[in-house]
């Protein structure tokens, strides 16, 4: 990533955070929660960019246009609200998850090359 591409995304996430902040408090609460929880458990693609957050704002935006309340946009269960989102995206678990199958068959390739 060169210098104009960070200088980039930062100017992005402030765009997107300015945005965040026009929501109404109630709909900025409820952001800041699902965005902690995808930072946690979230799709490892999340940092490759801010398309699902920005996905989530546009949403709100909505909703909040409608004379929703937050929890009328994501049900009160916030937490299976976000599994829904993330429910086909590969999660940092199942890298990690990926990577240690790797490292494992590889040692138990070199323990069976040397059994033979």
């Amino acid at each position: 990533m060169n210098i104009q591409q960070m200088l980039q995304g930062k100017k992005e996430w402030r765009a997107h955070v300015a945005r965040v902040k026009t929501l109404p408090q109630d709909y900025q609460i409820v952001y800041h929660e699902i965005q902690k929880y995808l930072f946690k458990v979230g799709p490892a693609e999340l940092m490759d960019g801010i398309g699902l957050l920005s996905g989530i704002v546009d949403l709100f935006e909505e909703g909040a246009a409608l004379g929703k309340g937050v929890l009328e946009v994501t049900g009160n269960d916030v937490a299976a609200f976000c599994d829904d989102l993330i429910k086909d995206s590969k999660t940092y678990t199942d890298n990690y998850q990926e990577s240690v199958n790797q490292a494992m068959n590889k040692a138990m390739k070199k323990v069976t090359d040397k059994i033979k």
